[in-house]
């Protein structure tokens, strides 16, 4: 049983998008809190959130892909220990 790796590098139009568009909506988030009719106190808070959630979401997204990495490793050695179990019951032994 051959394996097809489905882990293809992304081609480098999709990487410039996703920057793009994260470095956009942060550009937009920034723009909005500064022209916001709020005191400082109530800018610097929404400045504060956005970094953290802009730190959390990496959080998440490196822990799903380790997540899915390391699940798709134990599929690799769950499928060799059952072809070595076939090979070795081979019945025109």
């Amino acid at each position: 049983m051959s394996r097809v790796n489905a882990s293809e590098p992304h081609s480098a139009a999709w990487v410039a998008q996703v920057w793009l568009s994260f470095l956009i909506a942060l550009f937009a988030m920034g723009v909005g809190i500064l022209f916001m009719p709020v005191d400082l106190w109530v800018r610097g808070y929404l400045v504060m959130g956005t970094f953290f959630l802009v730190g959390s979401t990496i959080s998440l997204t490196k822990t799903l892909r380790d997540n899915h990495e390391a699940g798709r490793v134990s599929q690799v050695i769950r499928d060799a220990r059952l072809e070595k179990i076939l090979a070795e019951q081979d019945p025109l032994k």
